[in-house]
């Protein structure tokens, strides 16, 4: 793992203060084929208004949490905890937009954004944590790596972010 990569939890400020490096790592993975919800092409002030508001808010609101990648100044990765769900599923947390800029990938930084959201889900209480991923994706191997359960898949889920074919979802749990 890169010994100069530090991982730390954005507040709105930081937010607002990686606002650009955030866009970038969104507009980066989506052109490089990840699947996160985006398609192409993904303008800057589409990606900033994603952070800015719909995260922005979320983190406003407590129902998410930021975590970021830096390499001395900059942002290269960040993923989200998703921590409120429905009442009836308080011990419960989902992973979602887990992005590592790609430039940087293969350097085990998805792994330690992995494992700050884990530790933080348990310090908050939850005992399940779940997240999807583009089924036959090299996040699979990730995911299973750190203790991801396969729950199941389903075909045809989302379109590909070139809007070129469907791809199927799989569906991952692990009990903390």
């Amino acid at each position: 793992m890169p010994v100069d990569i530090r991982i730390a939890e954005l507040d709105n400020e930081a937010l607002v203060n990686d606002l650009d490096d955030l866009s970038g790592i969104l507009v980066d993975s989506v052109t490089a084929g990840a699947a996160i919800g985006f398609m192409l092409p993904l303008s800057k002030e589409e990606a900033r208004r994603f952070w800015s508001q719909d995260i922005g808010n979320a983190l406003s609101r407590g129902e998410r949490i930021l975590f970021g990648a830096r390499l001395g100044p900059r942002l290269v990765g960040t993923v989200q905890l998703v921590a409120a769900c429905p009442r009836n599923q308080p011990h419960r947390c989902e992973i979602a937009k887990m992005m590592v800029h790609p430039e940087m990938r293969r350097r085990g930084i998805g792994r330690m954004l992995m494992h700050a959201a884990l530790e933080r889900a348990r310090d908050i209480g939850k005992t399940l944590v779940t997240l999807d991923t583009r089924s036959r994706d090299v996040a699979l191997g990730l995911y299973s790596s750190l203790g991801f359960e396969i729950a199941g898949e389903i075909p045809d889920y989302a379109w590909d972010s070139d809007g070129q074919a469907m791809h199927a979802t799989t569906y991952m749990f692990r009990r903390l």
